[in-house]
């Protein structure tokens, strides 16, 4: 009852409202196939409504490109060793002026498979990363959320912030094959928010674990830009894996682009 009325209290009303309109397949328990829950929704949006606007300040730019409705893949780049940016990228898509959507996220099923915590990731969105599941999601016109550089990404290390690592060419298949357009964002911030010096790997490997981050007790409060870029159209047919590796490099080069003019503006101060 108590986190009710703070739920309330944090949750903006438009905001309640954008998560209800949502186009959601939803059952009499308010959950879909996928373990979304509009409930649960209710409380994520709350809070992060406060780190979102209050901790990490979060500027986004072109969120005008994201289409209204109908299916649509966001593709980002993959920052920080927590899954932070997506949580921040999922809310900016959730508060657009011009097309509030309520996305849902592609993660590793490291994640989905660990007790209660992947239980919460799915009721608020986030989706075993498996390829039959996001064919599912855009043939029921879902905005989903794709890091296609996966661990890779999230276990660069500070050294090599903002050096995008090898992106997996699945989705480029499924934009093809769904007719979906994609939106490319570059992000901009969370690599120093949740700075990553080491990897503890001994330890890593006897909890079965990628990595552990050797890093700081706690998040910086950095910054975050998100610069989304034009939609994207590819078509097939793909002739073989150089053809499709070509296109998938032609949304990296766009990112990387979006990345730039990010850091650019924001080292001078200017707005996008």
């Amino acid at each position: 009852m108590v986190f009710d009325k703070i739920q309330n209290w944090l949750l903006p009303a438009n905001l309640k409202q954008q998560i209800d309109e949502a186009p959601k397949h939803l059952g009499s328990l308010e959950y879909d196939r996928w373990g979304y829950h509009k409930q649960t929704a209710y409380k994520a949006a709350a809070l992060t409504h406060l780190i979102y606007d209050k901790f990490f300040r979060v500027e986004a730019f072109g969120r005008e490109h994201i289409p209204a409705k109908g299916r649509v893949l966001i593709i980002g780049n993959h920052s920080g060793y927590l899954p932070v940016d997506g949580v921040l990228l999922a809310y900016s898509l959730l508060t657009n002026p011009y097309a509030p959507r309520v996305p849902r996220a592609m993660i590793e099923r490291l994640f989905t498979g660990i007790p209660y915590l992947g239980e919460w990731m799915s009721s608020i969105g986030a989706v075993t990363g498996e390829v039959q599941n996001c064919y599912d999601m855009l043939k029921q016109d879902e905005a989903v959320i794709v890091f296609p550089e996966g661990i890779r990404g999230t276990a660069k290390g500070f050294v090599k912030r903002y050096q995008l690592q090898r992106f997996g060419n699945g989705f480029m298949h499924i934009a093809i094959a769904t007719n979906t357009p994609i939106i490319p964002v570059g992000i901009i911030g969370c690599e120093e928010a949740l700075p990553m010096f080491g990897n503890a790997k001994g330890l890593a490997k006897k909890l079965g674990l990628p990595y552990v981050p050797i890093t700081l007790p706690f998040p910086i409060p950095t910054k975050v830009s998100l610069v989304f870029g034009e939609p994207m159209y590819f078509e097939g047919p793909i002739h073989c894996e150089e053809d499709l590796e070509a296109k998938v490099n032609v949304v990296k080069a766009k990112i990387r682009q979006l990345i730039q003019e990010g850091q650019a503006k924001r080292s001078s101060g200017q707005q996008l």
